[in-house]
């Protein structure tokens, strides 16, 4: 799980931190979070992928999505013995639960 938080939500994060920050021009006083960086690095984006530069965040958003999915599937591949156990106590307690209710209901004068 440590090696998953490095390699993918660090990167994620760099990156959407970036985004927002340049895209608002909060820069602190660097050049790396400008908004005329901003705006260079998607037009070459754009200019090499043909694409509009609008557009790519958005295509960039989608591709999280996907890898964020892929990456959740395959851990709960990796983890489906402990995924049906969890799920398998969690459905069991709400009937004995029930059952003990309802023996209480049948006691009661």
């Amino acid at each position: 799980m440590r090696y998953i938080l490095i390699f993918w939500a660090a990167p994620l994060g760099f990156f959407w931190g970036w985004y927002f920050l340049s895209l608002n021009d909060i820069n602190f006083g660097t050049t790396f979070l400008s908004d005329d960086l901003h705006r260079l690095v998607f037009d070459i984006y754009g200019y090499y992928l043909g694409v509009v530069p609008s557009d790519i965040p958005a295509l960039i958003a989608k591709a999280c999505v996907v890898d964020t999915g892929i990456i959740f599937g395959i851990l709960a591949l990796r983890k489906r013995q402990a995924i049906k156990s969890w799920w398998m106590s969690r459905h069991a307690q709400p009937e004995a639960a029930s059952a003990d209710s309802l023996a209480s209901l049948s006691k009661a004068p």
